[in-house]
């Protein structure tokens, strides 16, 4: 675990509602990243943790509040937009280019990252950006799968898609990883792996804001921790503080966490 040095707020929610309906997804969420730290989001089913990272990447627009990113109003940005400024997404579905080959799922964003804007051409031989290709072959390796290079992303396990779509994000470099649910689905085995990967020597200095379920995984890689609750950020802590807060147990964690 990386612990946090510096006081610089990269990412910082003020104020942010939405509502679908009825429903108050987000109500006055407020919530501030420092630079470097890994920082979790957990709460229950529906509590509104992909929608707050849906307001902060420009798929949603917040009803009222600010999503400020390295000093700039992030709000009515496009989604691109916010990528190329920094803020990179890993979904909790895998977006991949299934019918592409690992190295060329690679390549595009940091092609893209690059130029602004990327349309793959498949006339035109990736081999020539040779920059980027080594690159691409040096970010698979990291994440085991440099040996699956040449291979269709379709034809991968699932838990090799999650952490190929992450080499997808590292390759851009981003300022600010947002991760939802980065071991959904996997098996222990390949989530100790993952859990590995974003303590690695390349990862464990990077920004990050992680939603999930695992408390596994949670307490293994956060700094800090705030539990979302029917939209609601009922208390931000270190991990120690959160096993500990009774509101936590009551809400989310229940007594069988507590072990």
């Amino acid at each position: 675990m990386s612990s946090t040095t510096s006081n610089n707020i990269i990412l910082e929610i003020t104020g942010v509602n939405k509502t679908f309906g009825g429903l108050h997804a987000l109500s006055d969420v407020n919530l501030k990243i420092e630079e470097g730290e890994t920082h979790a989001i957990i709460g229950p089913n529906g509590a509104g943790k992909s929608t707050l990272l849906n307001c902060c990447i420009g798929r949603l627009i917040p009803d009222s509040g600010s999503v400020t990113f390295n000093g700039n109003n992030m709000i009515g940005m496009q989604p691109h937009d916010i990528n190329h400024a920094g803020m990179v997404r890993i979904f909790q579905t895998p977006e991949i280019f299934p019918d592409l080959t690992l190295l060329q799922n690679v390549m595009i964003p940091a092609l893209a990252k690059r130029d602004g804007t990327f349309k793959f051409n498949p006339f035109k031989s990736l081999a020539a950006e040779k920059a980027i290709l080594e690159e691409a072959h040096a970010t698979l390796a990291d994440f085991e799968l440099d040996k699956f290079h040449d291979q269709l992303a379709n034809s991968i396990s699932r838990g090799d898609k999650r952490r190929l779509e992450l080499a997808m994000g590292i390759i851009q470099h981003p300022k600010l990883l947002l991760l939802d649910e980065p071991t959904a689905g996997m098996a222990r085995h390949d989530t100790n792996r993952t859990i590995d990967l974003l303590k690695s020597k390349r990862m464990s200095h990077m920004t990050k804001v992680i939603i999930e379920h695992d408390m596994h995984v949670v307490f293994s890689l956060a700094d800090r921790i705030s539990v979302l609750v029917r939209g609601h950020i009922i208390t931000t802590g270190t991990p120690e503080e959160i096993k500990n807060d009774p509101k936590v147990k009551e809400a989310y964690l229940g007594e069988s966490e507590d072990e």
